[in-house]
């Protein structure tokens, strides 16, 4: 049994951040860092069944072209996604009651859909970036037994081309799901590795005030290419979500409108519309 110090729970049986019980969700999730981009999302749903609030953690479960799916905002970071996938998967595949492990488990289709900018001059302003393979540059999933779903050659590859300074942890790769891949894939869309940082200013090679560990970073990954696949665009949240959702047995997938290229130094004139596109791209190849 999992005691209550390790799986909280609130007075309503609810999970104890996301605020949720079983029934609240649906088997498709989708997840968007802001909470104010969950209502970009439902407004587009036929009927909205559930809604709910807690702290930057905001859910809603609706039918869209009578498909049953829930949005929820994960707020920012690797952090936050621990928080989120660990409290879903006990959703559905721990018995609440009993506080064990379900026999038969489910798997989850979870989907990101988020901002970033492009690291490569090719991928322009207000297109989408599918992430073939998350790239962890932040430490929280090494707190897991991961070597069975992480791709060791990219990574001792990565290690190699950057120099990389082992004190600041090792960094790890994990491929999308194969199934959401096919099913959301179409000539609209780049393919690459997303990096996913721990932090927004120096972990991602902004200088305000502060030196970096390593100033070149940025222009070494631009210039990574492992069996054709490069590092397209850097951001907090995917290599996390696809850690998590392999050892638990989910299916993960990261989508990205990209509003800024930080190789030419451009931003997109409307980057609203370049992700209310992405998000209806997104619902419709879910329920095709």
């Amino acid at each position: 049994m999992i005691q209550s110090s390790e799986l909280i729970l609130n007075p309503d049986g609810s999970v104890y951040h996301l605020n949720l019980k079983p029934e609240n969700i649906a088997h498709d999730i989708i997840f968007v860092g802001d909470q104010n981009r969950v209502e970009k999302i439902t407004q587009f749903f036929d009927s909205i069944e559930f809604s709910t609030q807690k702290r930057e953690f905001k859910t809603q479960t609706g039918i869209y072209k009578g498909k049953r799916i829930t949005v929820m905002s994960t707020g920012i970071g690797p952090d936050n996604i621990d928080i989120v996938v660990n409290e879903l998967d006990a959703l559905v595949n721990i018995d609440l009651d009993t506080r064990k492990p379900k026999e038969e488990l489910t798997s989850l289709n979870i989907i990101r859909i988020g901002t970033s900018g492009s690291l490569q001059k090719d991928i322009p302003v207000d297109s989408f970036v599918m992430s073939k393979f998350g790239l962890g540059l932040d430490n929280m999933l090494r707190s897991y037994l991961i070597d069975k779903i992480t791709s060791y050659a990219i990574e001792e590859a990565f290690l190699n081309h950057t120099n990389w300074d082992i004190r600041k942890g090792k960094p790890y790769v994990v491929k999308c799901s194969e199934k959401l891949e096919k099913l959301i894939e179409s000539d609209k869309i780049f393919k690459g590795i997303t990096a996913t940082a721990g932090g927004f200013y120096g972990p991602q090679g902004r200088v305000l005030r502060l030196e970096i560990q390593d100033p070149e970073l940025n222009d070494k990954m631009d210039n990574f290419n492992f069996d054709d696949n490069r590092i397209t665009n850097l951001e907090m949240e995917t290599a996390a979500i696809y850690g998590l959702s392999a050892l638990l047995g989910h299916h993960a997938l990261s989508l990205n409108a990209i509003i800024a290229n930080r190789a030419s130094g451009t931003f997109s004139e409307d980057p609203y519309k370049a992700v209310d596109e992405l998000i209806a791209y997104t619902l419709n190849k879910l329920v095709e």
